[in-house]
């Protein structure tokens, strides 16, 4: 949690200073992350959302990886094959379906996973989301939807998207669902175990909705302070996941002495490994975004790509 942290920080420095195009922070997010997809195994399968970084840490992604998406210089990052975790996916809830999708195909070869999604309160507004929840349930397949409800759909708050929370509303789909503490790593923990143990005996898909909140904006492409107040930032900040684990240590006696500091030493050289790795990646050819959008160019695209060349080559170094 602590290295996720520090690398989401280090990520949103970069792209202020012009390194990467985008970033959607994960700050605050930590606990819901970490502990759902400690949860479960190795071998099952993960459908991110777009700011799930811990998730992905977690499962050996490394820096070079996350960020070469968002700099620009490749459409993905990571092999999904390898690490069991399937690239992010920037429209709101496109990879439920998919997941449920996948979750058919794993109960047709009659393997012992798992599949587990991640979205957020937004998404759950989604026809697809909607589609997902009910197609799951009426196959039988072995998917565990985890919202990350951190309070906000870029402006717009909960209290403004829907009458009933999401566990209520997913029930009726006929979901078994759960309600858990997102900032509370080890209840977020333990509810996840508890629903991956019951879809993986076949018991049918599950919910989890994990009460989190979103501390940065909704990306760096937006001012959360236009739409929301200090007031609640202060409050969520005296709930923060990293400090009542911290807590949690100290009052049982669990870290042993050096343990925080060398978790902030390891977390040092990540910020470092994160600028490095970030620095040495090509710019990205700006030429690309033409490629493979129409079988035969156009003049009006033509034209488009001949302007944005001129453009670009009018920058001074």
């Amino acid at each position: 949690m602590v290295l996720a942290r520090r690398l989401d920080a280090e990520a949103y420095s970069l792209q202020r200073q012009g390194e990467l195009g985008l970033w959607l922070q994960s700050w605050g997010q930590e606990a819901a992350q970490v502990g759902s997809i400690r949860a479960i195994r190795d071998t099952d399968w993960v459908f991110p959302s777009y700011r799930d970084h811990a998730a992905a840490m977690c499962r050996g992604i490394g820096p070079e990886e996350l960020l070469a998406q968002w700099r620009g210089v490749r459409q993905s990052g990571w092999d999904p094959a390898r690490h069991r975790f399937h690239l992010y996916t920037l429209v709101l809830a496109a990879q439920l379906p998919h997941a449920v999708g996948y979750a058919m195909g794993v109960q047709r070869d009659g393997a012992d996973e798992v599949v587990m999604t991640y979205f957020g309160d937004g998404s759950s507004s989604e026809g697809e989301a909607n589609e997902a929840f009910n197609w799951a349930v009426t196959m039988a397949a072995p998917v565990l939807f985890f919202c990350q409800n951190n309070g906000w759909a870029i402006s717009t708050p909960t209290s403004a998207q829907y009458g009933a929370p999401l566990h209520r509303r997913a029930a009726g789909f006929g979901l078994a669902t759960q309600l858990v503490d997102g900032n509370d790593v080890l209840a977020v923990r333990a509810a996840t175990a508890r629903a991956a143990a019951a879809v993986r005996a076949g018991e049918g898909p599950a919910l989890i909705e994990a009460v989190t909140y979103r501390m940065a904006g909704h990306s760096t492409s937006d001012d959360p302070t236009r739409y929301r107040s200090g007031a609640e930032l202060d409050h969520w900040a005296t709930l923060d996941p990293l400090e009542r684990l911290r807590r949690l240590l100290d009052d049982r006696g669990w870290a042993t002495p050096g343990f925080v500091e060398e978790l902030e030493t390891e977390a040092t050289e990540l910020a470092a490994e994160v600028r490095r790795v970030c620095r040495a990646m090509p710019d990205p050819d700006a030429d690309a975004m033409f490629a493979h959008t129409l079988a035969v160019e156009t003049r009006s695209q033509a034209a488009e790509r001949a302007g944005y060349a001129a453009y670009t080559a009018s920058f001074v170094d």
